[in-house]
C-alpha cells in the first residue's frame, strides 16, 4: 500500500491519460474492448490480454482513489 501513497495523482494520470486510452483512433482501445466483453465477443487470448493491458492504469487509479478515501477517514 505505501507504493499506491507514493504514486502522485499527475503520475497516475499521466499512464491513464496514455496507455489508458492508446491507440486514440479511431476510438480508445479500452473503450473497444470493454464493447466487446459487454457482447460477449472478448474470446481471443490476445484481446483479454489488451484489455488487461489498457485496463490496468484505470484499475490503478481505482486502488489510488480508495486508497486515499481509507486514509482520508482515519
Amino acid at each position: 500500500m505505501a507504493f499506491l501513497d507514493r504514486l502522485s495523482w499527475g503520475a497516475v494520470l499521466v499512464i491513464c491519460l496514455t496507455l489508458g486510452l492508446a491507440p486514440f483512433s479511431p476510438e480508445p482501445h479500452i473503450w473497444e474492448k470493454l464493447k466487446m466483453l459487454m457482447a460477449g465477443e472478448l474470446r481471443s487470448g490476445m484481446d483479454i490480454f489488451d484489455m488487461v493491458l489498457h485496463g490496468s492504469p484505470w484499475g490503478l487509479a481505482l486502488l489510488k482513489a480508495v486508497r486515499s478515501v481509507a486514509v482520508a477517514r482515519r
